[in-house]
């Protein structure tokens, strides 16, 4: 089946093709999925922009009744969708159904956001001046989604956009356009105008690109990589576009010597290894002080060993495959990396056979190294976690803070001494505390600090900070 482009109201054809393929089975063609030409990304933006006065001016109940539709439907399909999620991107079946579920949500939390609009007003200093304070939306906004969440993050983008009155392009990631469209076919039946969601699949070189250079976008969210959305600010910023990034981490999880030693564990292992660690938010730095040590690292090599990798929709897969050749090829790379720097792997870090071809990895877990090695300075983005060994609480928090990235952090303590101290020493936008790196709310804000973020948080409330300009204005009383 040809998946096309939605443009304007329509299904559009695009210029070339994309096979995607279920990584868990390469023989496994999911579909053919359309790739749009610049001009097919213009008349995106065309369309949006000529959707977009009528969109801001609906009610603030007819936009939450649309988001309202499309998170039932996504909940009432949640094992479908689910489904196609983890055959296109890898992630075990259970993964890719919680992954629609909190879709669904996302749209659903945003329906009711629509309704509360927010806005202030206050006495002004001059006598016999009222100031009011109201929210509007940005305009047209381009959004950028990444491969590891291809249902979860459009949602958590399109949600608000449309929730504050502005009109949409998507491109999602090419390696995994399925969800996307599936999404936006949902999306194409909710009840919209024409033009005000389109969705553009392609190649970031040219459907991103084409994106982020309109003049017509106002504003530009992304989630990918560093490199890719340093570009993306540089070209933003000197068009005077307003954007926001979600790029890379270097999470650290933090063992202390009187750590409740199952609960670290599981937080390690779920944080570093589940969803093949292809999770900005993984735990892929473990910084284990030294009385705790060698016992964490026996009992995690252990579990880590025992994880059963297989088929993403086979029963009893606790992961499943990488997402792509070339992301295996970097993962085996990084751990041969560590290895010659001086690492020790304890367990994992070989590619494996299945009953079907895919990209299976055994999940890597690296001790004997320090903060200064590239495994544990650049994010490697799979099944692999390195352990630094600490002498105590204040080195763990020295070398948890040494890195470029600030996404998100964890300690697992009994103290609250040491747990409320980490909290507001640790330089990360996220902190937990006995709990994986990797989990979080759709209604709490999402985002980093320093490498790993740009712009307004993402998700709940904060939201509104990106996808709407605060206006001022003075009346004569």
């Amino acid at each position: 089946m040809l998946h096309r482009n939605f443009i304007a109201g329509d299904w559009v054809e695009g210029t070339d093709l994309n096979r995607n393929i279920n990584p868990s089975n390469l023989d496994d063609v999911i579909g053919e999925y359309a790739r749009a030409s610049a001009a097919q990304v213009e008349a995106a933006i065309d369309s949006a922009f000529t959707a977009l006065p009528a969109w801001r001016a609906a009610t603030i109940e007819q936009r939450s009744d649309i988001l309202d539709r499309i998170g039932t439907e996504i909940l009432a399909r949640r094992d479908e969708l689910g489904r196609l999620l983890s055959r296109e991107e890898g992630k075990p079946l259970a993964d890719g159904i919680g992954e629609v579920v909190r879709a669904g949500r996302v749209f659903k939390f945003f329906a009711g956001e629509a309704l509360r609009p927010g806005g202030d007003r206050i006495p002004s200093v001059r006598a016999g001046v009222d100031v009011e304070i109201t929210r509007e939306p940005e305009g047209v906004v381009g959004l950028i989604t990444p491969w590891n969440f291809p249902i979860a993050i459009p949602a958590w983008k399109i949600a608000p956009a449309l929730a504050f009155g502005n009109t949409v392009v998507l491109k999602p990631a090419d390696l995994v356009p399925g969800s996307a469209w599936a999404l936006a076919e949902i999306i194409s039946r909710a009840g919209l105008p024409a033009g005000v969601f389109n969705l553009v699949m392609g190649a970031g070189r040219e459907v991103g690109n084409a994106l982020v250079t309109s003049p017509k976008v106002r504003a530009v969210s992304f989630t990918g990589s560093v490199e890719v959305g340093r570009t993306i600010a540089v070209e933003c910023v000197s068009r005077g576009k307003k954007v926001q990034l979600e790029m890379g981490g270097k999470n650290p999880l933090v063992v202390l010597d009187d750590a409740d030693l199952d609960v670290a564990v599981a937080a390690a292992l779920n944080g570093a290894f589940f969803q093949c660690g292809q999770r900005c938010t993984a735990s892929s730095r473990l910084v284990v002080t030294a009385g705790i040590h060698d016992r964490f690292v026996a009992a995690l090599t252990e579990k880590t060993a025992a994880l059963k990798v297989g088929d993403a929709l086979s029963p009893g897969s606790e992961l499943g495959p990488v997402v792509s050749q070339s992301q295996l090829e970097q993962d085996l790379a990084y751990v041969e990396i560590a290895r010659k720097e001086g690492g020790r792997v304890v367990t994992g870090g070989e590619r494996l056979n299945r009953d079907t071809p895919g990209y299976y990895m055994s999940p890597a877990l690296i001790t004997e190294t320090d903060n200064a090695m590239r495994i544990n300075r650049e994010e490697v983005f799979g099944p692999v976690a390195s352990v630094i060994r600490v002498k105590d609480y204040e080195e763990a928090v020295a070398v948890a803070n040494d890195t470029e990235f600030g996404l998100s952090s964890g300690i697992c303590t009994t103290s609250l001494k040491y747990a409320a101290d980490f909290k507001k020493r640790s330089a990360a936008g996220m902190v937990l505390v006995n709990l994986p790196t990797a989990g979080i709310d759709y209604h709490a804000p999402f985002g980093g600090r320093k490498g790993s973020s740009y712009g307004p948080r993402e998700q709940g409330t904060y939201a509104r900070e990106f996808y709407t300009a605060v206006k001022v204005a003075y009346t004569l009383a």
